[in-house]
């Protein structure tokens, strides 16, 4: 079956019940042809290095991107080495994904907060190690490092970053070889952040066509049954909204009273947790109430043809792909096949298996 390269999904999405669930999912993916796995991290059973490790060992065509760790959890050395095996186990399949991870939970665990010349330091220091260049006294936004070094290798690997508000959009443009953009962003949202990247890398002398920007697209079917889509599109922006709202409704220029409203409810202000892990149908129902429909309205939800329709929008404004996010590659098939049908193949013949072009 033909690849579409610029197809994805997120493998483990949400709160698995087991990591062992990647490795059907990364098996199915690449059987239905989509073109990339992107892996996320949670400090729990989603640790990046070890999903990664998994996801390349039972595929052999799928781009695997992790999307995103955090530079300042591991040694650099050790970042190094585990994308260098990762490169070097998937046959160049595979992209080192940063984000900067949720400034609270870094707060609460005592990890320092990442800043952007702290990433922009980062992705050089793996550049030059990765080229086989020994790296001597290093003192810089990134740390100090007396040596890094990794002999008898000159790699080009990708870098992929998990992309959101203005300064993020201006260093994946400048610094990386593709963007991931945020969930339930708006069409005019995606359409000036694709822009925004685009003009970083043309700035830095860099070809904007070769900085590739994904749309991370929520993509729920009806053919799902009532109470996970609605864990899957009302939970899920619940928990955005627990965990980064500010950022999320500055972004999209939404009305902050909206979120004030929100965080303010008393059943939304005591609940323990994220929301799209353990609330009920009836508390997503209560929560429902509280998230206007237009905020929602940015995703692919209906039946398979409505669904792809809105994947083609994400298209048409200037993403170079999009990751259906939100739901595993058994519950997508529909809606990929219904994808295929209709997919003009001469258009994506330039997007390479690596998520990162």
């Amino acid at each position: 079956m033909e690849q579409m390269n610029e197809l994805a999904f997120y493998t483990l999405a949400g709160a698995p019940k087991s990591p062992r669930d990647l490795i059907a999912e990364v098996e199915q993916g690449e059987a239905i042809g989509l073109g990339s796995a992107f892996i996320s991290e949670r400090f729990n059973v989603k640790e990046a290095a070890t999903l990664s490790g998994a996801a390349g060992a039972v595929s052999t065509r799928l781009g695997l991107a992790t999307a995103a760790t955090n530079h300042n959890t591991r040694h650099p050395m050790v970042t190094a080495a585990y994308a260098m095996t990762m490169h070097q186990l998937t046959g160049g399949r595979f992209s080192l994904g940063l984000g900067r991870g949720i400034a609270p939970m870094f707060d609460a665990f005592g990890i320092p907060r990442i800043t952007t010349a702290q990433i922009e330091d980062f992705v050089g220091l793996m550049r030059r190690i990765w080229r086989g260049e020994p790296v001597i006294g290093h003192d810089g936004p990134a740390g100090k490092y007396p040596v890094l070094a990794m002999g008898g290798v000159d790699e080009h690997i990708p870098m992929t970053f998990t992309a959101f508000g203005p300064n993020s959009l201006a260093l994946g443009g400048r610094a990386f070889d593709a963007v991931v953009l945020h969930t339930f962003f708006t069409d005019e949202t995606t359409a000036r952040c694709v822009g925004a990247v685009k003009e970083a890398a043309e700035k830095a002398g860099r070809d904007p066509a070769k900085v590739r920007v994904w749309s991370c697209f929520a993509t729920i079917g009806d053919h799902l049954p009532a109470d996970v889509r609605l864990k899957k599109t009302v939970g899920r922006m619940a928990t955005y909204l627990q965990a980064y709202g500010d950022l999320l409704v500055k972004t999209n220029r939404w009305d902050p009273s909206v979120l004030q409203r929100f965080r303010e409810d008393d059943f939304v202000a005591g609940f323990q947790g994220a929301l799209d892990a353990t609330a009920t149908a009836e508390e997503l129902e209560h929560v429902a109430t509280l998230i206007p429909e237009d905020w929602l309205s940015a995703a692919a939800t209906g039946s398979p043809e409505r669904c792809v329709e809105k994947i083609n929008g994400q298209l048409d404004l200037g993403c170079d792909g999009v990751i259906l996010h939100g739901a595993s590659p058994e519950q997508l098939e529909p809606i990929v096949g219904c994808y295929r049908k209709q997919r003009v193949n001469d258009r994506f013949a330039h997007l390479a298996a690596n998520p990162a072009g």
